[in-house]
């Protein structure tokens, strides 16, 4: 038997990385739009785990299923941590990925690679109907580039160079990106809490 799993977002791009991370018989991994789920939950938290954990408990809470949620984002030290927890809205609310990191990079003209060090970091909430939460994190370390290189993945994956492949995030083919990626090392904590959420033989 099989644990279904609420993946707590609509972001195509995450979902294809958690599908191919969290590949196992024993979890059946299934969409908000799957299950006919339409809330929006405000990312009020002041860090990744406050939201990480918004998002599990209310869509737990809501689809009566255990539910997994990931609030991630782009850290860059010569900017104080920019842009944060509101990676995704960097450049505005409704700012595309584009928008996102072509700001990142104005913010950083002229910067020479030693003041371009930046990190992603991902917080993974696992929160049950009954209101039980589990949080842990994943990180990956990179420079930002002067220009955009590559066109796979999403979000600041054309501007994330990671040293150890010499490439950017978006020049990798995803199965090399998920190896070494925030979220593989957030996943990675994970499945070691996971068993204990399994039903009985599964």
């Amino acid at each position: 038997m099989s644990l279904k799993l609420l993946l707590a977002t609509n972001n195509r791009g995450k979902i294809l990385e958690y599908r191919a991370l969290l590949q196992s018989p024993s979890i059946e991994l299934v969409t908000p739009k799957e299950t006919g789920l339409s809330i929006e939950v405000a990312e009020t938290g002041n860090t990744y785990q406050e939201n990480a954990r918004l998002k599990a408990l209310a869509m737990a809470k809501e689809s009566h299923l255990i539910s997994l949620a990931d609030d991630s984002g782009l850290e860059v030290k010569y900017l104080g941590g920019e842009p944060g927890v509101i990676s995704a809205r960097y450049a505005g609310k409704h700012a595309s990925d584009e928008d996102n990191y072509r700001k990142l990079l104005h913010r950083l003209e002229g910067m020479p690679d030693r003041l371009r060090t930046a990190l992603f970091r991902c917080a993974l909430a696992l929160a049950t109907p009954e209101g039980e939460k589990e949080v842990v994190t994943g990180e990956c370390k990179g420079i930002i580039t002067h220009e955009p290189r590559g066109s796979s993945g999403f979000g600041y994956d054309p501007v994330f160079y990671y040293p150890e492949y010499g490439k950017t995030f978006a020049e990798l083919e995803p199965e090399m990106k998920d190896r070494v990626s925030h979220r593989r090392r957030a996943i990675e904590k994970l499945l070691l809490i996971l068993p204990r959420y399994l039903p009985r033989g599964g």
